[in-house]
């Protein structure tokens, strides 16, 4: 079995580096990834992803990127549920293993 996936798309919003109870550095980003083809409109759609990001990944992501951002991610696909309000949702999402940053920063006039 394979539960992989690698996607590249613009950073939604800032990041935020966030802590959990136990001292674990976390991160949750939505990716904007436009789809390579039209809807019956001729126009593109577009899927925003939400991944997570632990430890470094989520420390330097936090530290380096900011919404606009062009990102690469290479993960794993996760399901889970909770309750709220009485009633079980269900999250999906991407665990980045692997983060690129993919925007070039601009060059400095000297």
């Amino acid at each position: 079995m394979l539960n992989q996936i690698v996607i590249v798309g613009r950073l939604v919003k800032n990041p935020e580096l966030k802590e959990t109870e136990k001292g674990k550095k976390v991160t949750n980003i939505t990716l904007a990834v436009p789809r390579n083809y039209k809807n019956i409109n001729g126009e593109y759609d577009t899927d925003f992803i939400d991944c997570i990001l632990w430890t470094g990944v989520a420390e330097n992501t936090a530290e380096y990127c900011k919404k606009g951002d062009l990102l690469g991610v290479k993960g794993r696909i996760q399901s889970r549920s909770y309750e709220k309000d009485e009633q079980k949702k269900y999250v999906t999402e991407v665990v980045a293993e692997k983060v690129t940053f993919l925007t070039s920063k601009p060059k400095e006039n000297k």
